[in-house]
């Protein structure tokens, strides 16, 4: 699914031209498994003052076992709706790596983003970029998948053969027209009919408000008087709708690569297609300055050479060995995927070689490993589903035609490049079964500890300008700047790295902006 606005939430390549999504998944590193394992535990919840209804939820025990390696997982239960306590319930996994040192200052829980991202896989595969090992030495370290995601109760729609079809084909006619719009709509209302059908109620209540509410009866449960948690892109939306909803309950709250709560979905759209087209502006002519560039001449005429290679792909596609096209949206799921992180830049290099050579395997390649496609063709999660359904249900779709067209010119007018591939954006969501009710608004988190928002200046998927939104929101934030490329920063800056480390160990919260340059 090309990637696109987080909330686009549309529907495949075939529609989705929108996967981008405030981050997609913020980690794409080696498993670092190891260790010896440890021993069962048993959580000690604390005392809640919560309704009776609610006391089942709050003070349930976590049997914690030992699994991979030296981690230990439990599975603990919530409402299925929040709402009606009583009613059904469901499962949420969590995986968790005991603190190794003497010092233990609580729990710390990580989200990667997405929304859909395994925070579950994340700690598992990958502690030391979910946290530094400085951190794990005085936290237990917990990944926990929300609802609808990874290992807990999941959204599921497709098999692997339908999800190949639903991201990867091409939709018939010209982007716009009568045939190509009654096509992407056919698709969004079977997307959605078959994620309901296979999913269940489940998919009624998969929001992050519900989410929230969820974190709040975890951070209990594993006997924390407030959370302590370090949210990466969408994981930032959910940290600041939790401090929004909980603050007397944030501890040390850190919010890296941030959405604004304010914005619409279209408001995502625009931001993100500008983040990209500027993202790509900077790695070419960081390109033409390299004496093996791929391309001669300026980054402005290589950028229109680019933008001729879209619509000539869609014209044209170009078959790769194992029988798929590749399209625009094919196309631009693999330059985005390298956008996320400067030092993977050079993949785009070989990226518009190949494609413009005629050959699709190396698109497809940098599309499977943003779509979680493995070479046999399954899929290795449900991340692209659970975006889209998450997405839907966070923010209310826009269902007026004369809007739509009003929105495409501002879009293709912010975004020469990017913006023609991301029209129409909300048809995806227009057709979900169950539409949006929330409204997009500030958060302040009155009364909350210290929150820390980093944002990146080059980010292209969370573009800066929201978390100095995000900052200045919250009564209590604290703005943390990196002068720098790419999608998120704790993991990038070296001195974002020690404000962030400091914060978690001492509690030190900057006197002013760090302005990281490093």
């Amino acid at each position: 699914m090309t990637s696109a606005s987080r909330t686009t939430g549309l529907v495949a390549v075939v529609l989705a031209t929108a996967l981008a999504l405030s981050g997609c998944v913020t980690w794409f590193v080696d498993a670092q498994r190891g260790g010896s394992p440890s021993a069962p535990t048993v959580s000690t919840p604390t005392a809640e003052d919560v309704p009776a209804d609610l006391q089942r939820f709050y003070g349930q025990v976590l049997e914690w076992q030992p699994c991979s390696g030296s981690f230990l997982c439990t599975t603990a239960i919530a409402p299925l709706d929040w709402r009606d306590p009583t009613g059904d319930t469901i499962e949420l996994a969590l995986i968790k790596k005991p603190a190794s040192g003497g010092d233990r200052l609580g729990s710390l829980f990580v989200n990667p983003g997405g929304p859909g991202g395994s925070a579950y896989d994340m700690v598992e595969q990958s502690p030391d970029f979910a946290a530094h090992p400085e951190l794990q030495q005085s936290y237990d370290l917990i990944g926990y998948d929300p609802r609808g995601t990874g290992h807990s109760d999941a959204v599921r729609c497709l098999t692997d053969q339908e999800r190949d079809a639903w991201l990867y084909d091409i939709i018939p006619g010209e982007r716009g027209s009568k045939e190509w719009l009654a096509a992407y709509t056919e698709a969004a209302a079977d997307f959605g009919a078959k994620c309901a059908e296979n999913t269940g109620p489940l998919l009624e209540h998969i929001d992050t408000e519900s989410t929230t509410r969820d974190l709040d009866m975890l951070r209990a449960a594993v006997g924390d008087s407030k959370l302590n948690y370090l949210g990466y892109s969408y994981g930032t939306f959910l940290g600041a709708i939790y401090a929004d909803n909980f603050p007397d309950k944030v501890g040390r709250m850190v919010l890296d690569g941030a959405e604004d709560p304010r914005s619409s979905g279209f408001d995502i759209t625009i931001s993100q297609a500008a983040g990209f087209e500027n993202a790509l502006k900077s790695y070419l002519t960081d390109c033409a300055s390299r004496s093996d560039c791929w391309f001669d001449g300026s980054a402005d005429t290589a950028l229109t050479g680019i933008q001729k290679l879209l619509a000539q792909v869609d014209e044209s596609p170009v078959r790769s060995s194992d029988g798929r096209e590749l399209g625009s949206s094919s196309l631009l799921t693999a330059i985005f995927y390298p956008l996320y992180n400067e030092s993977s830049w050079p993949y785009l290099d070989t990226l518009f070689t190949s494609v413009a050579d005629g050959q699709a395997d190396y698109a497809f390649q940098l599309a499977d490993a943003y779509n979680s496609r493995n070479p046999d063709g399954s899929y290795a999660d449900n991340l692209i589903e659970s975006f889209n359904a998450i997405s839907c249900a966070d923010y209310p779709a826009q269902t007026d035609p004369a809007v739509w067209a009003e929105q495409n010119e501002k879009l293709i007018e912010a975004s020469p490049t990017v913006g023609p591939y991301w029209t129409f954006g909300d048809i995806g969501c227009a057709e979900w079964p169950y539409p949006s009710t929330r409204v997009p608004g500030p958060v302040t988190a009155a009364g909350s500890d210290p929150i820390l928002v980093v944002g990146t200046t080059g980010d292209p998927a969370t573009p800066y300008a929201w978390a100095e939104a995000l900052a200045d929101q919250l009564d209590n934030g604290h703005l943390v700047t990196f002068q720098g490329e790419g999608h998120t920063a704790y993991n990038s800056s070296s001195c974002v790295a020690a404000v962030v480390d400091d914060y978690f160990l001492n509690g030190t919260v900057p006197g002013s902006d760090p302005d990281c340059t490093s």
